[in-house]
Formats: C-alpha cells, sequence, structure tokens
C-alpha cells in the first residue's frame, strides 16, 4: 500500500481532532526540501540539505480554542496528541469571536494557473549548485579594483514545497511552489581600515527568471567598492531617494500597522483612519495575490479564504485593512486577507537614474542599518548609507548617518515613485522619493 498523501493525512487529522471532542478544527500540513549551498573564498564552506514536515491544528473545543503543532505525524502519536490538545483547549477561556470562517469566504478562487512550481528544478543537482557558488565570486572578483576585496561568501539555496489545508467546514485546498534563490556577500579593504560590505542577490520561482552568477556576482562587488571612502553627511532636512531594493523595509513599516490586530489592540497609528489620507496622492497601491510566478501568490490565504485582488491605498487614502476572520469579527468589519500577498504599485515613468537627476540635491539611500519604527505612534528612527546627491549626480558615499521623522508624515512627503519595482521581493517596491526628510549625521 502507498503512503498516504498529504492531503490524506491532513483530512485525516481534522477527523482525529473531532472524534476527541473537538466541535470544528482546522488542520494544516506542510512538507518541504530546502537544499543550500554555501561557498567562500575558494571553498565550500556549508552544505546542508533538510527535509522537514509538520502539522499544524486548530481546535475548536466547547468554545475555547487552542493552536498546537506537531511533527510526530505517526497514526498513534496523533491520536496522542490530538486527546492532550482537546484537553488543553478546556483549560482555556472561553472565547466567542473564535470559530472557523464562514463557508461563503472559501468560494470564488480564481481559476488561474498561477505557475508557482517549476518542474526543471528538480533537476538541480549538487554539481550544478556547486559551479553555480564558484561563478558567483569568480564573476565577483573580476570587477575593476578587485584587489581591494578582503573575502567573498556565495550561496545557492533551492526549495520545493507543498501544503494542505483541511477546515472541517467545507474546504480542503493543497499548494506546491518552488524556488531559487543565489547570493553575494563582499567585504572589502578602506584605506583608513574599515571593511565595508555590500550584496546581491537574485531568486524567483523558476530557474530562468534568476538572473546569471555572473550578473550577481558583479553587482555585489560593484556596490563594496562603491563603499569605499565613505563619511559621515552633515545633518539637515534633504530629498530622499530610496532605492527600490531598499524601500521594503519602509513599506513593511508602513503595512505592520495595517494590520486588524494592530488595530484592535490599539497599536497602530493607522486606527480610524480608513477612508482618509494618511499619505501624498502618489502613494497608491493594491494587494494582488494572483500575480503569475509571483513571489507571494496564493489561491487561497492561511484561513482557506478566497484569494482576490483589493485596493490598500489609493491616492493616499487608505482603502483597506489587512483582515483575518478573527479580528474582523471583534471590529466588526469585512476580512480580506490576514497578510499581504504581493503589491502592485501605481508606478512612475522615471528611472531611479532619472529621479536621482531630478533630485538635483540630496540623498539616495540603499540600505538601512538598525533603528525602528514605532507602529503605535508612527515615530521612526533608522541608520541608513548611500550616496549624497550633488547636482543630480551621485557624489560621495556616505554612512553612520540616521533618518528620523514619523510614518504618516512621510508618506505625505513622497514626491515620486519610479518605474523600476523590485523583482525579487512579494513587496515590488520601486525607487521612492520624498522630500524634506531629516538626516542626522554630523
Amino acid at each position: 500500500m502507498s503512503a498516504p498523501s498529504l492531503l490524506e493525512l491532513t483530512r485525516a487529522a481534522a477527523q482525529i481532532a473531532l472524534r476527541k471532542g473537538a466541535q470544528e478544527a482546522a488542520a494544516g500540513g506542510w512538507q518541504a526540501r530546502h537544499v543550500e549551498v554555501q561557498w567562500r573564498d575558494g571553498k565550500i564552506e556549508r552544505v546542508s540539505e533538510a527535509t522537514t514536515r509538520g502539522l499544524g491544528l486548530d481546535l475548536y473545543v466547547d468554545g475555547r480554542y487552542v493552536a498546537v503543532s506537531t511533527s510526530d505525524l505517526r497514526p498513534d502519536a496523533l491520536e496522542r496528541f490530538m486527546e492532550d490538545a482537546a484537553a488543553l483547549a478546556r483549560s482555556l477561556a472561553p472565547d466567542p469571536y473564535r470559530t472557523l470562517p464562514d463557508p461563503a469566504l472559501y468560494r470564488g478562487q480564481a481559476e488561474l494557473d498561477l505557475e508557482l512550481e517549476d518542474p526543471a528544478l528538480g533537476a538541480l543537482d549538487s554539481g550544478t549548485r556547486r559551479r553555480m557558488a564558484e561563478e558567483l565570486e569568480a564573476a565577483a572578483r573580476e570587477v575593476p579594483g578587485a584587489d581591494r576585496i578582503l573575502s567573498v561568501t556565495t550561496g545557492v539555496s533551492d526549495t520545493r514545497a507543498e501544503s494542505a489545508l483541511v477546515q472541517t467546514n467545507g474546504f480542503e485546498g493543497t499548494k506546491r511552489g518552488t524556488d531559487l534563490w543565489i547570493s553575494a556577500d563582499v567585504t572589502v579593504k578602506d584605506p583608513d581600515g574599515r571593511r565595508p560590505e555590500e550584496s546581491a542577490a537574485s531568486g524567483a520561482r523558476f530557474r530562468a527568471e534568476v538572473e546569471s552568477p555572473a550578473q550577481v556576482g558583479r553587482r555585489a562587488s560593484e556596490r563594496a567598492l562603491a563603499r569605499v571612502g565613505s563619511v559621515k553627511g552633515a545633518s539637515a532636512p534633504m530629498t530622499m531617494v530610496l532605492e527600490a531594493r531598499s524601500a521594503g523595509r519602509m513599506v513593511g513599516a508602513l503595512l505592520g500597522p495595517l494590520g486588524a490586530a494592530s488595530i484592535q489592540q490599539k497599536r497602530s497609528f493607522a486606527e480610524g483612519r480608513v477612508g482618509t489620507a494618511i499619505g501624498g496622492p502618489l502613494l497608491d497601491f493594491a494587494d494582488d495575490p494572483l500575480v503569475v510566478r509571483g513571489l507571494g501568490s496564493r489561491h487561497y490565504d492561511g484561513e482557506g479564504l478566497a484569494s482576490r485582488p483589493f485596493p490598500v491605498l489609493e491616492g493616499g487614502v487608505l482603502r483597506n485593512l489587512y483582515v483575518d476572520t478573527y479580528y474582523g469579527r471583534k471590529l466588526g468589519i469585512s476580512p480580506t486577507t490576514a497578510r499581504p500577498s504581493n503589491l502592485a504599485w501605481k508606478l512612475g515613468s522615471r528611472s531611479q537614474a532619472e529621479l536621482v537627476a531630478d533630485a538635483g540635491e540630496g540623498i539616495l539611500v540603499t540600505g538601512f542599518l538598525g533603528g525602528n519604527s514605532n507602529g503605535t505612534t508612527g515615530d521612526f528612527s533608522l541608520g541608513v548609507r548611500g550616496f549624497r546627491i550633488r547636482g543630480g549626480r551621485l557624489a560621495e558615499p556616505v554612512g553612520e548617518m540616521n533618518v528620523s521623522g514619523n510614518q504618516l508624515e512621510l508618506w505625505r512627503r513622497l514626491a515620486a515613485v519610479g518605474n523600476d519595482p523590485y523583482r525579487y521581493s512579494a513587496l515590488r517596491t520601486p525607487t521612492l522619493v520624498f522630500e524634506g526628510v531629516q538626516f542626522a549625521g554630523t
């Protein structure tokens, strides 16, 4: 007899939960194989291969709720585990808001092949991974100025994952996906003794859409060598051109407070602001889970809700929050989804180079170093590095600087949006330009 499929195993676990006293249950099974090769300065540093398998369960028992997980999927072990989980649930306080979603929310999944699994990725063998890691280093060491390079670390990793979700009020679904990532980290020697570091990476669900190791290796070295001679710039309010690759840090600080949990728990500067402007007219993006081959794409979310695009911000106006069914009930609002998928920005027409030229004077921020952003007040202070912009051209590299302000004020200062969404993140942030941002340096 063949081994049960992941869906069959997950379905059986949900039924065990009902037999052990749960009135409702949700079971989520997963299995994944992850392989990683790390190469450092001409030799293998680490090779790892891990296959993981597990099961997460939400049990609804006598008006009470518990979430548990296990990696022991043997039938007898699941019986004992579920019995213990049901007993644990009965010891907790009742919560009338905890139930499975309305089955109507499961209906209407898009009949679209999202192309999340690359069949060719299975042909990637250990020799190929090693050659890619070597090529990354070789390219990094072939750029002009490579005599300053102190160390190069490269990586190649790929994952094949499968999941199943079964909810006892009528939902079953499965997902399969792949991804491949390559990266290079380069450390160089500065004449003053400092050791600037920079990196580059490329990744996608399909191998054919990943950049070549030569491109990524060269870019990592060029970025690191450009940091040589970095200085601390003067304190002043200036135009900030935020590189597409790094803009995700600031956008992530905006998205967190848009979650219904943060709103309900009074930990969000967006509380009470749906339908009002929280940014300038150029702040405009939707959540789109149906992007073919998208890194955040899905037919359904973690609760089984059918995935649909929806506007988040339109012309700076907050249109929707990220709402799961539990906090939706508490707040009395309709659920959308608990977590972002892919962001679809209303893009501008200019490249980063054109936006730098238009900025005239300011700073191009290429990375953030530490700092924090308070989701309740919106206040933030972040370490930054980048390049001074003088006369519309990149000048000396700058570092050891801070940028500070308030999220609501910052997004009102959004003056331009680039045409260059960053491919290697589900946030797909373009270059963003903000006017009058406070920088602290000398």
